[in-house]
């Protein structure tokens, strides 16, 4: 997406940033562009600084509002925009498509998705309980008990990524409404039009209108956001480079970071190799590889190497590359030119050192074909780095001990897969992989929008998933009652 100051394209669709529900236009305006043609798609007037001091400064009058609504009422509010998304499914499908690049099949997808998790956060609402405590366990504690109950924080600052605009803003929102909390909500500068159509509808919902701001603009404006002492929690979800960093910048408010990996498989000997290599070819080239847990890895036991990188190579190349708009196409373009020449770059590094590409390697525009490359080692960047394209690295391994091994061996460790028959390497991989999450007998790439998602190293802290965000979105507090209350 490119700034265009204030020159206005006709013709194309026009679109606000939202401060407090009510849309501004700034007049700072960015041209979205399709990112396999380059043509213009829609514009926005990005959100300056005081755009997003006023965002905050609402945020912080709205959870007045926000605090007050009843379980039931936060219930409504949710379960209603996930009928306006219904409702919209297939006009913000196209939205993804023409926005990010992403397939219509995968698009209408990640529509399914959003619906879900919207739905999924509905019902949490229902469920912020809390327990009774015995208070009495010691001496001159008689008859004295606690309850506990989940509060809301405050001002929630939803940072959202180009790769899943409409659902990981549905991760941000729906928490946020659930449990009681404002919400500023910063898409992507990529990937901004589907938020900002979630924001409008999300106030037809019934959402308090000053506890809503969706302010797009480039990031180093956003970190005044961050910086900013009114904010009590920030959800970011994007780099490990970008999201470390604004941890140091957001002094002592809490933060969830869901962040990138390396995401390794394991294929053991024992394994049903055909169905392993089926599965890594969805996980690898789904959305052009452009996925924190896309396949990037895959640890073949030495007995099944060469089946192995038969059969995935095979796959890759019966995929079919081109423009996102035909629901034929499996795998459409990167986010931009840029994105496909790092990732050439870390594969012709990767064949410089001794590795060899199997398949694809090669690119045109932003379109990077399905690429396989065998006999990566750790020493290589491919193997150690998150390549975020549409590219698989295989590498052999003596035994399941050692692929363990090769898995950890990066500094990310979000989630694996691990194909097997045997309960025992399942169980040393669950209590010896450095993963948030491990996936049996299918890839990292598998994700439910209601499970604990999130990663360990330097792939992230706190969890995603509805229960699991309003956790980070809530204190626990405690009431502790006495109830002689003193002499009668």
């Amino acid at each position: 997406m490119e700034s265009t100051g204030n020159r206005e394209e006709p013709g194309l669709p026009c679109h606000g940033c939202i401060v407090g529900g009510e849309e501004r236009f700034t007049g700072d305006v960015r041209t979205v562009r399709f990112p396999f043609t380059g043509e213009p798609f829609a514009r926005v007037h990005e959100a300056h600084e005081k755009d997003i001091d006023d965002a905050v400064a609402s945020a912080v009058r709205g959870f007045s509002q926000t605090r007050e609504l009843s379980s039931a009422e936060r219930y409504r509010i949710l379960m209603e925009l996930s009928d306006l998304v219904r409702q919209e499914s297939e006009n913000l499908a196209r939205v993804l498509v023409m926005e990010g690049g992403k397939t219509i099949t995968f698009a209408r997808s990640e529509v399914q998705r959003a619906i879900e998790t919207l739905r999924v956060s509905a019902e949490e609402a229902k469920r912020l309980g809390g327990e009774v405590i015995p208070l009495d366990w010691t001496p001159g504690n008689e008859k004295r008990f606690g309850i506990t109950r989940r509060m809301p924080l405050g001002v929630v600052a939803g940072i959202v990524p180009f790769n899943f605009p409409l659902n990981l803003a549905c991760h941000k929102i729906g928490p946020a409404v659930a449990s009681g909390n404002a919400i500023v909500l910063k898409p992507a500068t990529a990937t901004p039009v589907s938020a900002l159509l979630l924001g409008k509808m999300l106030l037809s919902a019934g959402f308090p209108a000053p506890a809503l701001s969706v302010v797009p603009c480039p990031g180093g404006r956003a970190e005044r956001l961050v910086r900013d002492d009114r904010v009590s929690f920030i959800s970011f979800t994007g780099s490990a480079e970008v999201g470390w960093a604004l941890r140091e910048k957001a002094g002592r408010k809490r933060i969830s970071l869901e962040l990138g990996g390396s995401a390794p498989v394991i294929v053991h000997e024992d394994a049903d190799v055909a169905f392993a290599a089926s599965r890594i070819v969805q996980g690898g080239f789904s959305n052009a590889g452009q996925v924190c847990i896309s396949v990037q890895r895959v640890l073949v036991h030495e007995a099944v190497y060469d089946q192995a990188c038969r059969e995935i190579s095979r796959g890759a190349g019966g995929l079919v590359t081109g423009d996102p708009r035909r629901g034929e196409t499996t795998v459409g373009p990167m986010i931009s030119r840029e994105a496909v020449e790092k990732a050439l770059r870390m594969v012709r590094e990767a064949e410089a050192q001794g590795a060899k590409v199997v398949t694809g390697g090669r690119a045109d525009g932003t379109l990077m074909y399905p690429t396989v490359v065998s006999g990566v080692t750790p020493g290589m960047r491919l193997f150690r780095e998150e390549v975020f394209a549409p590219v698989v690295a295989i590498c052999s391994c003596r035994d399941f001990s050692e692929g363990l091994a090769l898995a950890n061996a990066t500094p990310y460790g979000l989630q694996m897969g691990l194909f097997t028959r045997d309960i025992n390497r399942i169980l040393e991989a669950f209590s010896g992989g450095e993963f948030g999450g491990v996936v049996v007998n299918d890839v990292p790439t598998f994700r439910v929008d209601h499970m604990p998602y999130g990663g360990e190293k330097a792939s992230g802290l706190g969890r995603e998933g509805p229960r699991y965000a309003i956790e980070e979105m809530t204190v626990l507090r405690l009431l502790a009652f006495n109830p002689e209350g003193g002499p009668r």
